[in-house]
């Protein structure tokens, strides 16, 4: 019995396929859920990847669109516009493709796993290869803190990206097996070559996929040890350790020199609740968390949204500050000691470690989000379940149930039965919302999606009794510590389309928290969703009032240019007060001089402010700027207008 999933190819196959099918299924439900959070600014609201056809300006377009980062996620980005073109803005089509990918994944996680068993010197475990990658596969794919990669539509960036960091590593895995047998010539450098490749392909969906060399690395360093052919039976290893030095080294200390100065700036934190310090020490507490919410994922640790987490203010404060170090350095330890009798352990727990450096250290990122462990996670279970599906001890009955297998198993039912229970939750807007909520009711974002949520299903009725319980969680969610003015925006907004009275304590509010503190994205976001409200015909905002909200938002040094624009766009289209508006907007392009959408804006309103030759100044650097024609209709619109213009005025107001 024990040799029922080893010995045969094709047993081997079935029982895969049924695994997957147990994983598709337990997906299933979420799949007919609708869009959540970042799903707006990066697919619904991102009009880049919702092109009008598949021509190859509209396609370069959509690779370019994203706002989530300078390197555009090209490769994520068309997949968006992919699922766009063959079925609008479905989330269905949308999140199968997402399982469609993890499924993949999966596989690539099992070929993986057999691989690095098969390779690793325990003949215990070599044997029992299959089943053991079938339990590291099979449990990676059902874990509940993978599931928003999965059913989180914007995710798929992440999951893209590790698709290509599998496939990396089995290249690299592979040859360097052939090398090691003396089949490969000038097979290191194959190797190398194709980690490289991997990892640029996967850059261009996230840029988690940076670290594979240094997954690479780790292989290297725990299971193949620099070992290759050689007739006289040599090791030579001093080629490898010298190509990683270069590979590792040397762009680690460029990207430090490049990233570290602008972050000890104070200003580089201004708009976070952390400075690189307390995120530090928060981080260190935040890894250890993840070890247990992949292995023992409770209901109120998945809660989504984790906005209500404290930071770490010193060592002791609080307390688990320093014990998550300790942990830290004892799971470093065992790596060290199980570097020879039991290599998996160490290169899982490496794994782990090497997948949160570039999201847990000194980057200003938000501190906590679950899918930062969709490749962490495979590490981990690298880690432990070769220990667990191990081969009996010598002398015991091979037919009986060993504990620890028993102990994996009642793990992978604990992972299932929750990953299918909160997919059901995902299934519906509503449902999940309250689900969310539920499990995070000190989080202001959980309790303002619930209000939004609400006024979304009430339909702005005023009769809707979805009315009441949508400010009471809104209210709710604005007197939370940290909250942003999102739930205040929300409240006003509500009103406004509803053409009920406005409580001034809203606006108070709103007022407050930007003097108390510089805004955050959520801040800024709130303004301009205001400011559109204020555009549309049913919003009706008293003026002074936005212009006390926008004054106390730009009295910091520094103001962002996405901040600057929208205060433009306010005082052009509601104000009317034109030389605020070129002032404001000019600000913004000398703030970020590549971000063209303002430059573009600045030329509109030159162009309608009769200051013809600054629209042409204008006009000719975005034409030098924009690399690949991603603007070339909207810059091609400005140029024919510019050329039907009327005489040229004076200077633009600074």
């Amino acid at each position: 019995m024990k040799h029922v999933f080893t010995d045969s190819r094709k047993t081997r196959i079935i029982i895969g396929l049924i695994a997957l099918i147990i994983v598709a299924a337990i997906y299933w439900p979420g799949l007919s859920g609708g869009f959540l959070f970042d799903d707006y600014p990066n697919i619904v609201d991102n009009d880049g990847v919702q092109p009008a056809d598949a021509h190859v300006s509209s396609l370069i377009r959509s690779a370019l669109s994203s706002p989530s980062s300078e390197l555009k996620r090209p490769i994520a980005s068309l997949s968006f516009a992919a699922n766009f073109l063959a079925a609008g803005l479905d989330p269905f089509w949308m999140k199968l493709t997402n399982l469609v990918i993890h499924l993949a994944n999966a596989a690539l996680a099992y070929l993986l796993a057999r691989r690095l068993i098969e390779d690793a010197g325990s003949p215990s475990q070599a044997s029992r290869a299959p089943l053991i990658a079938l339990g590291v596969a099979f449990g990676w794919a059902v874990l509940p803190i993978n599931l928003t990669s999965v059913l989180y539509i914007v995710q798929r960036m992440e999951s893209l990206a590790n698709l290509a960091v599998f496939a990396g590593m089995m290249a690299y895995a592979a040859i360097r097996r052939r090398m090691i047998a003396g089949h490969v010539r000038f097979g290191f450098t194959r190797a190398i070559a194709w980690t490289l490749f991997y990892a640029v392909i996967g850059l261009l969906s996230k840029e988690t996929a940076a670290l594979l060399p240094l997954y690479a690395f780790i292989l290297e360093l725990t299971i193949y040890r620099g070992r290759v052919w050689a007739p006289e039976g040599e090791l030579h290893a001093r080629r490898i350790w010298v190509t990683y030095v270069a590979l590792l080294g040397v762009p680690l200390v460029a990207a430090l020199s490049w990233l570290l100065p602008p972050l000890l700036i104070p200003g580089a934190w201004a708009s976070r609740n952390f400075t690189m310090s307390t995120r530090l020490l928060s981080e260190a507490r935040i890894v250890v968390d993840y070890i247990g919410w992949t292995l023992l994922p409770l209901p109120n640790w998945l809660s989504f949204y984790h906005d209500d987490f404290v930071v770490s203010t010193g060592f002791l404060s609080p307390v688990s500050t320093l014990i998550s170090m300790v942990v830290i350095a004892a799971l470093i330890a065992l790596a060290w000691v199980c570097r020879n009798r039991a290599r998996l352990v160490t290169a899982g727990i490496l794994l782990y470690f090497g997948c949160h450096l570039l999201t847990g250290t000194l980057l200003p990122l938000e501190l906590v989000y679950e899918h930062r462990n969709y490749f962490a996670s495979f590490g981990v279970l690298l880690a432990l379940v070769p220990l667990l599906l191990a081969a009996p001890q010598h002398g015991s009955e091979g037919g009986k149930l060993q504990p620890r297998a028993l102990l994996l198993g009642v793990l992978m039912l604990l992972w299932c039965a929750q990953t299918a229970a909160t997919s059901w939750a995902w299934a519906e807007p509503l449902r999940l919302a309250e689900d969310l909520a539920n499990r995070a009711p000190q989080s202001p974002r959980a309790q303002y999606e619930l209000g939004r949520t609400y006024i979304i299903f009430s339909q702005y009725k005023a009769d809707s009794p979805l009315i009441l319980p949508a400010e009471h969680a809104l209210e709710r969610s604005a007197k939370l510590p940290d909250s942003s003015i999102l739930p205040e925006q929300a409240l006003i907004f509500m009103r406004a389309r509803m053409n009920r009275p406005i409580e001034p304590r809203w606006w108070d509010s709103i007022v407050e928290k930007l003097n108390r503190r510089r805004p955050g994205v959520q801040d800024e976001s709130s303004l301009g969703a205001l400011t559109q409200c204020a555009k549309g015909d049913n919003c009706k905002l008293p003026v002074d009032r936005m212009v006390q909200a926008y004054t106390a938002a730009l009295q910091y040094d520094h103001p962002r240019s996405r901040l600057l624009a929208m205060y433009s766009d306010y005082a052009w289209s509601i104000m009317g007060d034109k030389p605020l508006a070129l002032r404001t907007i000019h600000d913004a392009v000398e703030a970020e001089p590549k971000e063209l959408a303002y430059r573009l804006t600045y030329a509109r309103m030159l162009r309608s402010s009769g200051h013809h030759d600054e629209a042409m100044v204008q006009l000719n650097e975005l034409r030098r700027r924009d690399i690949g024609g991603a603007m070339a209709d909207d810059i091609g619109a400005l140029a024919r207008s510019l050329s039907n213009a009327p005489a040229p005025a004076s200077s633009a107001a600074r």
